[in-house]
């Protein structure tokens, strides 16, 4: 079971420092009281579905949870855009981060920018119940700092071909949840999705990994599931 929040001041985390288990790593709201809004960064390679996925979250968690999202592109709103017009929040629950650089440098090495727009997210809707961190596209190294989000989790794609959970990577075996989506194209890839689950099973030590089709399922009603039980967790 995830610990309870413990507030402490943001940090710079090492690079490859993504094991942290959430022990008290975010500061409360500037003047807010009890405890930090639960912060879930959602990160992968470009085209693995993240921008999907978080509309699939905020459909499926409307009615449940009272939900922000931020998103981080290099130079563009493009993520956050697409969210407006697919209508999944208001849009003043919508922020947007142009990073400038490689996506993972905003999210873990420099989270300044994200922690700035995460906590006038925070200020602007009072009433949040869960935050979305979405990371622009990158590689298999990328992992949020936990000066910024309290879990992460990382989506990778069918089409890259079933070799991609035994490649490893911080993402892939250090994430709180591995999401490996667009299942649907497994045939068309010719990816062995047995195969997948097995090596991801093997890189992951235990930790939890769900298979999803936005196409068949556009809820993504697991990951959601888990969204639900890691919320109560952290705030419990």
């Amino acid at each position: 079971m995830p610990p309870e929040l413990r507030p402490r001041a943001p940090h710079h985390n090492d690079p490859g420092d993504s094991t942290d288990s959430g022990l008290g790593l975010l500061a409360a709201r500037p003047g807010g009281p009890g405890t930090p809004i639960p912060r879930i960064g959602i990160g992968g390679p470009v085209g693995s579905g993240k921008t999907a996925l978080v509309a699939a979250l905020c459909r499926a968690l409307a009615g449940r949870l009272s939900i922000g999202v931020v998103t981080n592109d290099i130079y563009t709103t493009e993520d956050a855009d697409f969210l407006r017009r697919a209508g999944v929040l208001p849009a003043d629950r919508i922020r947007a981060v142009q990073t400038g650089a490689c996506p993972h440098t905003a999210i873990r090495d420099d989270i300044s920018a994200n922690l700035d727009a995460v906590e006038q997210l925070e200020e602007d809707v009072p009433g949040l119940d869960l935050v979305l961190v979405e990371s622009g596209g990158d590689n298999l190294t990328a992992t949020f700092s936990y000066g910024l989000v309290h879990r992460q989790i990382f989506v990778v794609d069918v089409s890259g071909g079933d070799k991609v959970p035994r490649k490893g990577g911080p993402g892939v075996t250090r994430s709180d949840l591995l999401v490996v989506n667009k299942t649907d194209l497994a045939p068309l890839v010719g990816a062995d999705l047995s195969v997948m689950d097995r090596d991801a099973a093997a890189v992951r030590e235990g930790r939890p990994v769900l298979f999803t089709s936005l196409a068949q399922d556009p809820t993504a009603r697991v990951v959601a599931d888990w969204v639900l039980e890691t919320v109560a967790a952290l705030t419990r």
